[in-house]
């Protein structure tokens, strides 16, 4: 077998921690309603409630009035039992991530892991897609499985952008003022340009993350640097990636080693299996090793379609 069920205990822990990861990330989304601030400002001969935004800017509601009071007292409220729910959720996260460990629940590489966090945090993660080897650690996780670890191994990741939303993506990197690769550094300090490999990060390990996108479709732009920074990254045009961008997504909770967690945003099985199918057999120049991987990443998955075991929300 490629495969082998995950043990009871670290089972009943991957579900209990994706539970409570899903339940922290869904709050952490509403809370967003409730950021920034509330308070009364004195203008005689009036008195207006003014709303402030993340980015200081102020908003004025209206003049002190039964109205007003209510929406201020409601958005205390709110605020108030949102931040309560997020500190005992985060608690309970961080609890999970103990007996993650101790359970042995993951094995997701950290340095995936923390890529991947880090562009969470910094609200682009919706623009980037898992392509490659690393999907088998979402298919496995949402199977209950260990796949073995000889069709895992590899030594970088594979994030295809998505140009589709390039105008979207242009407007919330400027807003954070910050360049791709300053927020893979976030996750490694030691993240660098690779030399003559535009699209590639390395750091002092040797861990690379390419960063991939569709061959110019329309009014796509080529070539494309995520950002004014000059030293940032360019993905580079890979063979069939539009197929990659068009298809259905995958999304499940992985886990390392270490017990940390984040969301892997994947393509769908099926998806996974065409693309390696393609691969292993009609890819130009692709080295006979990497083809033999290849059919076998495709058995594997189409095994797991076929015993129904990958069960999460696609989009």
């Amino acid at each position: 077998m490629d495969y082998i069920p995950l043990s009871d205990n670290a089972a009943r822990q991957v579900i209990d921690s994706t539970t409570i990861f899903d339940e922290l990330r869904r709050t952490q989304a509403q809370a967003r309603r409730f950021a920034g601030g509330m308070y009364w400002k004195k203008q005689p001969p009036y008195e207006y409630l003014v709303k402030t935004l993340q980015d200081n800017r102020q908003h004025r509601i209206g003049p002190r009035s039964e109205e007003t009071e209510r929406i201020y007292n409601d958005f205390i409220k709110n605020k108030t039992e949102s931040e309560n729910r997020q500190s005992s959720l985060k608690a309970a996260l961080h609890e999970a991530e103990r007996m993650n460990k101790a359970l042995k629940a993951g094995r997701v590489p950290s340095m995936v892991i923390g890529v991947l966090q880090a562009i969470e945090q910094a609200g682009l993660g919706e623009h980037f897609t898992v392509v490659g080897t690393h999907a088998l650690y979402a298919y496995e996780t949402a199977a209950g499985v260990r796949i073995v670890p000889g069709a895992l191994a590899t030594q970088d990741v594979d994030l295809l952008w998505d140009a589709r939303q390039r105008i979207r993506f242009i407007t919330d990197i400027e807003k954070l003022d910050l360049s791709v690769l300053k927020i893979l550094k976030q996750a490694d300090p030691t993240f660098q340009r690779k030399d003559g490999q535009n699209e590639t990060a390395i750091n002092a390990k040797g861990f690379e993350v390419d960063f991939l996108r569709r061959q110019p479709e329309g009014d796509d732009p080529h070539p494309f640097r995520f950002s004014a920074d000059e030293d940032d990254l360019w993905p580079v045009q890979a063979r069939r990636a539009s197929v990659l961008t068009n298809a259905p997504r995958f999304e499940h909770v992985v886990i390392a080693a270490t017990g940390r967690m984040t969301l892997m945003r994947t393509i769908a099985p099926e998806t996974f299996v065409e693309f390696k199918r393609w691969m292993a057999e009609k890819a130009p120049n692709r080295p006979e090793f990497k083809r033999r991987r290849d059919r076998r990443q495709a058995d594997i998955v189409q095994s797991l379609i076929d015993e129904g075991l990958p069960q999460t929300k696609r989009s």
